[in-house]
Formats: C-alpha cells, sequence, structure tokens
C-alpha cells in the first residue's frame, strides 16, 4: 500500500497503482486541512456524547439522520453487530443546526477531490477496462443525491460487550470509492490477498482511500474491493472512543455499473444483504 504525495508529478499514476493492487491508497499533502477534520471530530464527539441524539433518529426509508448501536449494522457473513453508532450526512437530509456548516464545507471539498481522484482512476485504467465504464467515471457522481458522509462514533470498550464483536467486522465498501481522513485513534486494517491483515498507515493527516463494490463491479473486477475492519482497542486505549468520518461515493441511482447492474439495483442488493432495509 503506498503512502503518495498528492503534489508530486507521478502522484496518479502511483495512487492508481496502490489501489490496483491493494484496494488502498493513503494521500499526504492533499487539499483537505488538518485543522478543518480536526474541529469536526471535535463537534461531533459532542454531540455523540450530549447532543439530542434520538431526536435525529435515522429515516428508515431516506436512510438520514442517527443510527444507535442498537440498530448499527451487522456485516455480510457476521452474527455480531458492530459496535459502533453513526449519523448519515445528506446535504438534502436533516442536520444539526450547529454542526451543519461545517460538515456540509467538509462534504464539498472532499466531493470535489473525489471526482479528481476517479479522473485519475480512469485515466490510468488500460484501454480495456476503461472502456467498460458507461460513462466518464467522475461524470457519474456529478449531481448525486446519493454520496453518503458517515459521521462514525465508536465508543469507549466497556468489556460488557457481546462476545466476538469488534467496532467494525471484516466487510468491504459499496460505492466506487470511500475517502477518509484518517481517525483520532488507529485501528483500520485492510486484508491483503495472502489472508493477512495490515495495518492501515494512520497518522493524523493522512487521507486513506479505498475501493468500493461499484467500483470494482464498473471494472470488471480489475480494481478490487478489498476487506477492511477496525479492531477493538487494548489497554489503556480501550477507554478511549474513535470518531471517523468517511465519504461513500455514490453515483446516480441510474448510472449503469454493469450489464446486470446500475447503482440502484446494486445498492438494494448490498443494503438487503446487510438487514437495513
Amino acid at each position: 500500500m503506498q503512502v503518495v504525495d498528492y503534489q508530486a508529478k507521478d502522484a496518479g499514476e502511483t495512487f492508481v497503482a496502490s489501489l490496483r493492487e491493494t484496494g488502498f491508497g493513503v494521500l499526504v499533502n492533499h487539499p483537505i486541512k488538518k485543522e478543518l477534520v480536526e474541529s469536526i471530530y471535535k463537534n461531533w464527539q459532542q454531540f455523540f456524547s450530549h447532543g439530542d441524539k434520538e431526536q435525529y433518529a435515522f429515516d428508515p426509508k431516506k436512510q438520514d439522520g442517527f443510527f444507535s448501536t442498537d440498530i448499527s449494522e451487522t456485516a455480510k457473513g457476521h452474527q455480531q453487530k458492530d459496535i459502533k453508532e453513526y449519523y448519515h450526512v445528506y446535504p438534502w437530509g436533516r442536520i444539526p443546526a450547529e454542526l451543519k456548516a461545517e460538515i456540509l464545507n467538509y462534504y464539498e471539498l472532499a466531493s470535489n477531490l473525489a471526482g479528481e481522484l476517479l479522473d485519475w482512476v480512469e485515466k490510468y485504467s488500460p484501454a480495456d477496462v476503461a472502456k467498460l465504464y458507461s460513462e466518464p467515471l467522475s461524470n457519474m457522481i456529478l449531481d448525486t443525491p446519493n454520496t453518503l458522509l458517515r459521521v462514525l462514533h465508536y465508543p469507549p470498550i466497556a468489556g460488557d460487550e457481546e462476545l466476538g464483536a469488534i467496532r467494525a467486522a471484516a466487510h468491504e465498501d459499496i460505492n466506487l470509492l470511500t475517502i477518509l481522513p484518517a481517525a483520532n485513534e488507529p485501528g483500520l486494517q485492510v486484508q491483503l490477498s495472502n489472508g493477512e491483515w495490515l495495518d492501515v498507515p494512520s497518522d493524523f493527516g493522512n487521507l486513506i482511500i479505498n475501493i468500493g463494490d461499484m467500483l470494482q463491479e464498473a471494472s470488471g473486477g480489475y480494481f478490487p474491493s478489498t476487506s477492511h475492519r477496525v479492531i477493538n482497542p487494548e489497554g489503556t486505549d480501550a477507554s478511549k472512543s474513535r470518531i471517523s468520518l468517511p465519504l461513500f461515493l455514490h453515483p446516480r441511482s441510474e448510472v449503469v455499473l454493469s450489464e446486470r447492474h446500475t447503482q440502484h439495483s446494486y445498492l438494494m442488493e448490498r443494503l438487503r444483504e446487510l438487514g437495513v432495509v
């Protein structure tokens, strides 16, 4: 897995090579300011700790709002729910007034960067792979209402969790690309092709990007959607909570991914598997 300087001349080529090899790439010297991410972490930690979360309980149809630990996801193929709670941010959705301007500013900045990264992916796709894309990759996310920013809170480990439960069980993402600023605590791991788990370089300020199932589908399997997980902390770190901020890039609903699927049909299939619709 490559750590790539966003400002380097060969950044695009090196970044896409890392995505092809491991499903993950890590950017440094990128446009997302650490100070903005740090402020978001602090403000949303306050919301999860002391805010009126239930007032924003998620809408089962629209999937916006707050998801408690009681209804958190169970990863595909697993029995135990993940140890997490989270908030789904969409520009059209409900957002606490005091958090809205900052989080939507981040949503726009990260979405704009995502368009550039998708251009890199397309530019450095082999010709026989690029011809599979039904339209330019960055065009797939233009004016999309579906891109999801999830503010995740992993509470401290209390010791009474369900046996075998971890913060995020091994899973693959559904979308095209996921953009993730390094969290305020470590724990993210990616599974290599030999089955081993590797810690993702999570220095604060790093931007972690991974392939989702939709890009794997659209590229005919050329770009791998790789299993990853968030493991439980140990020792004194168990008393610390963890905030994470993944942006899941989703095409417009009608975008054709492959002969089998549009964005909408693929998303519905996966949400049914996860048990959230």
